[in-house]
């Protein structure tokens, strides 16, 4: 049976993930990308994307950091390299390719890289949503990967921050779709005084 190309840039980011895993005890695959992949596919199917792209796009969208390459700040730009580099080697025809690297560059959210296509959206809001899916990783980042020897109001404060921002980048139709589960979410994390 002939692997397909999902299942083989799946294959070989696993690899690296766990390869990181090993060095720095941060699991990007089950920590954050299988969940990016999960939204992206749903995602794909209710905004009528090209469901192939996306969930490749979403599978390569942070492929830079565990493979270390380049400064976190550019992971998007890097990971465009590598996804060229594996999308090639795995013949994937070129039109394709493209569109899968926009996917990688741009899902990011930078005002000087607007999103263009569906596609480009759905892997940039299901990254949001994987925040949200996975949130020990966000106090993960404030307390542990970063070493930024926060407080404990200061670790918190930089994760409301984080979702806030995050929920701020979404899509208006993936925004309101995620408001209830939005509100929630901060409701029960963030207990205000006031």
């Amino acid at each position: 049976m002939e692997t397909s190309i999902v299942d083989s840039i799946k294959e070989e980011l696993i690899k690296r993930c766990n390869i990181y895993n090993e060095k720095y005890h941060y699991d990007f695959w089950n920590d954050h990308i299988k969940y990016v992949v999960k939204n992206a596919v749903e995602l794909a199917k209710e905004y009528e994307a090209d469901a192939q792209i996306v969930e490749l796009g979403a599978l390569l969208h942070d492929i830079a950091m565990p493979s270390e390459l380049g400064p976190r700040e550019e992971h998007n730009v890097y990971g465009v390299k590598i996804a060229e580099e594996l999308l090639t080697k795995l013949n994937y025809p070129e039109d394709r390719k493209e569109k899968v690297k926009e996917c990688v560059l741009r899902h990011r959210g930078s005002k000087d890289l607007p999103r263009n296509t569906v596609e480009e959206q759905c892997v940039a809001d299901a990254d949001v949503i994987a925040h949200f899916d996975c949130i020990p990783s966000l106090f993960h980042l404030a307390f542990g990967k970063n070493e930024m020897n926060l407080s404990i109001s200061d670790g918190e404060e930089f994760v409301k921050k984080k979702l806030e921002k995050d929920y701020n980048k979404l899509s208006s139709r993936t925004r309101e779709k995620l408001k209830d589960r939005y509100e929630n979410m901060m409701k029960v994390l963030f207990i205000s005084d006031k």
